[in-house]
C-alpha cells in the first residue's frame, strides 16, 4: 500500500464508489438485519439513527470516495528542503503510517471514509466496528476490497475485523508489532478502555460537548440561529452543540426568545437558576449537565457576567472540541480565541461546521481532541508522518 501510486489509488476509490451505489438495495436489505438486531438489544435514538443506511446516506459514502479521489495525493510531498554547507541537499517527504486501526461505534458510513482516508493515504486499514453493525460493516469493506483488486492493490490493504468482543478489541489497542495508530470512535466506555489497555500509539477522537457563547454585543437574530442550529441540525453528532452561555447583558431579551425556538423544536432545557427565572421551559440543571455531552435532543444555559467567566467555565467543562462565539466585538472574539483550549474555535458561526468535509479534506477520520500529532479534523495528511532525505555526492563527516 505504501508504494502505490497515485492513478492505482485513486482507480480503487472511483471503482468501489461505483459498487455502492450499484449495491444500494443489497447494503439496504444487510443492514436492516442489523437495524433489527440492534432493537432487540435495546438500541434506541440517536445511536440507532446512526446505525441506519438509506439511499442517500449509501450516495454519501459513494460521494465520500469519489471526493477523497480527487484530493491530491499527500505521500511524496516534499514540505520543507534546504542545502547543507557541505552540498548535502536535504528534504523533507510525507509518508505514509503504515496500518491504521481504527475501533467505531454504530455508523456504517465511517467504513467506508477510514478505509477511504487510509487508502489514498498509502496505509494499511484494520477496521473493527460493533457487533451490531458487523453485516452493514462486512458488505462494504467488501466492496472496498473489491475496488483495490480491480485497482491491481492487494484486498487485504482495507480488512473488516469479525471480532468485536471486548477481548478481540483489546488485542487490537495491544498490538504494538502491527498497528501504528489507533483511531477509537465512540463514547466514554470506548475511551475509558483505550486509556487503560491502549500500548499502540492512540490519536483520540473524544467526546464533544461544545459550547456557544452569546456576547454582550452579539447580533440575538443571529445568535438564535445559530445555536438552532448548533443543537438541532443533527443532534446525535459530536459538533452538535451542547451548551448555551449567555452574557448577563443580554440574557433578559436572548433567553426567552432562544429557549422557545429551541423548546419548539422539541429540545429539553436545562439551566442555571438566573436562566431558569427568564424561561419557564427550562429545568434545573446540576452539576453533572455542564460536563455532559447528550448527543440528544437536550441542552443546557448558563447566564455568565462577563467573557472571562464564559471562557473559564468552557475551559472547565468542553472537551477540546469546538466552541464558538457570537460577537459584533472584534476584540472579544480574539479574546475568546487565544484563550479557549479547543481544537476548532467559531467565531459567528454554528459548532456543526467542524467536519472534514467542511474543510475541504473529504471523509474525516476522527476529530482529535488532543494536542499531538494531530488536532480538530482528520483528513489526508493526518495519516502520515514524515522523514528526512539526504543526496549527497560522497560526502563524509
Amino acid at each position: 500500500m505504501a508504494t502505490a501510486g497515485t492513478a492505482a489509488k485513486n482507480a480503487a476509490l472511483l471503482e468501489a464508489a461505483s459498487r455502492l451505489t450499484a449495491s444500494s438495495e443489497n447494503l439496504i436489505d444487510v443492514n436492516a438485519a442489523d437495524m433489527d438486531q440492534a432493537r432487540q438489544e435495546g438500541i434506541t435514538g440517536p445511536l440507532l439513527d446512526r446505525l441506519e443506511l438509506t439511499p442517500e446516506r449509501i450516495d454519501g459514502m459513494a460521494a465520500g470516495l469519489t471526493k477523497v479521489a480527487a484530493l491530491a495525493d499527500p505521500i511524496g510531498e516534499v514540505t520543507e528542503g534546504w542545502t547543507f554547507p557541505n552540498g548535502i541537499k536535504a528534504s523533507r517527504v510525507r509518508v505514509p503510517l503504515g496500518v491504521v486501526a481504527v475501533i467505531y461505534e454504530a455508523r456504517p458510513n465511517v467504513t467506508a471514509d477510514a478505509a477511504a482516508l487510509c487508502l489514498k493515504s498509502g496505509n494499511a486499514s484494520l477496521l473493527r466496528g460493533s457487533s451490531y453493525a458487523l453485516r452493514s460493516n462486512l458488505a462494504i469493506g467488501a466492496i472496498l476490497r473489491d475496488g483495490l483488486e480491480a485497482a491491481g492493490l492487494p484486498a487485504d490493504g482495507v480488512q473488516v475485523l469479525e471480532d468485536t468482543s471486548r477481548e478481540g478489541a483489546r488485542a487490537l489497542m495491544r498490538a504494538k508489532a502491527w498497528v501504528d495508530l489507533l483511531v477509537p470512535r465512540g463514547g466514554p466506555n470506548l475511551l475509558a478502555a483505550i486509556e487503560a489497555d491502549a500500548t499502540v500509539p492512540v490519536v483520540i477522537d473524544g467526546a464533544g460537548n461544545c459550547h456557544v457563547y452569546v456576547d454582550a454585543t452579539a447580533d440575538l437574530e443571529m445568535a438564535a440561529a445559530i445555536v438552532v442550529n448548533a443543537k438541532t441540525s443533527r443532534p446525535g453528532v459530536c459538533n452538535a452543540a451542547e451548551k448555551v452561555i449567555v452574557h448577563r447583558e443580554v440574557a433578559d431579551e436572548f433567553v426567552p426568545k432562544v429557549a422557545k425556538l429551541l423548546a419548539d423544536a422539541g429540545v429539553e432545557l436545562r439551566g442555571d437558576a438566573a436562566s431558569q427565572q427568564l424561561a419557564s421551559v427550562i429545568k434545573p440543571a446540576d452539576e453533572d449537565d455542564w460536563p455532559t455531552e447528550y448527543l440528544d435532543l437536550i441542552m443546557a444555559i448558563r447566564v455568565v457576567p462577563n467573557l472571562e467567566e464564559a471562557i473559564a467555565h468552557i475551559n472547565r467543562y468542553g472537551t477540546g472540541h469546538t466552541e464558538a462565539i457570537v460577537t459584533s466585538d472584534l476584540n472579544a472574539a480574539d479574546r475568546f480565541v487565544a484563550r479557549t483550549d479547543s481544537a476548532v474555535v467559531m467565531v459567528n458561526a454554528s459548532t456543526r461546521f467542524t467536519d472534514g468535509e467542511e474543510f475541504g479534506f473529504g471523509g474525516e477520520i476522527g476529530i482529535s481532541t488532543q494536542k499531538l500529532h494531530v488536532r480538530g479534523p482528520m483528513g489526508l495528511r493526518a495519516l502520515t508522518s514524515e522523514r528526512y532525505v539526504l543526496r549527497g555526492d560522497g560526502q563524509i563527516r
